[in-house]
């Protein structure tokens, strides 16, 4: 494996007419997903159930390879299984993972994705810093971002991800985090909304809240 493992999040809306087929025919079709999403050659997937979560969102997946190659590769082959035809593709967000810049050695809470067991809850969004935040100097930014991490320790049932997009997609990060408990995760982000760093937020929507199943299930929940 390399040094930097590639992350993709893909959101997919099911197009009302798959509802309509037999029901045989879309339980073949979900087959059919679930065993390329399965065989899917050096590429790791969790699947989760976005629906009725977000309007143009009913199934999310995380995805992870060495490079985007076996990404495309294998999500070619996904929408060309029976239910792959009737979903539509409605947010890509792409990125590494790499060292941080403001902590040094990052624990299981701060770099879930080497966890093996995935939580309940999984939360994203895109990320983006202002202009301002990069021409500060680095202790500058970094004593705002000691002040966010300090408040992050506060809340230790929250698992964060963070992956760097900054010349590869349009968002700088994406975010996410597990829990099991949404509620905590919320007065996590309202803890964060009163820090200095605040500031300099560009941008940080959509917001998905999903959903993690066993894959049959989530799969069964499109209908």
């Amino acid at each position: 494996m390399s040094d930097f493992r590639f992350v993709q999040y893909l959101a997919f809306k099911t197009d009302s007419a798959w509802r309509r087929l037999p029901d045989g025919e879309r339980a073949h079709g979900r087959e059919e997903f679930a065993r390329e999403l399965e065989r899917a050659e050096g590429v790791t997937t969790f699947a989760y159930s976005t629906l009725g979560m977000k309007s143009d969102a009913d199934l999310f997946l995380w995805r992870m390879s060495d490079a985007p190659d076996p990404l495309q590769e294998s999500l070619s082959r996904l929408l060309l299984t029976g239910l792959g035809r009737y979903l539509e593709l409605t947010h890509s967000f792409v990125g590494l993972i790499r060292q941080s810049t403001y902590v040094r050695r990052q624990d299981s809470q701060e770099q879930a994705i080497f966890e093996k067991e995935r939580l309940r809850y999984l939360i994203v969004y895109p990320f983006s810093k202002t202009i301002e935040w990069y021409l500060m100097s680095k202790e500058a930014r970094q004593g705002m971002m000691n002040e966010h991490i300090r408040i992050g320790h506060e809340f230790p049932t929250v698992r964060q991800v963070l992956v760097y997009s900054t010349g590869l997609d349009d968002q700088e990060f994406i975010v996410s985090y597990e829990t099991e408990d949404l509620a905590a995760f919320q007065q996590l982000v309202i803890a964060l909304r009163d820090t200095e760093a605040r500031r300099y937020t560009l941008r940080d929507t959509p917001i998905f809240t999903c959903v993690y199943r066993p894959l049959a299930e989530t799969l069964a929940l499109l209908g």
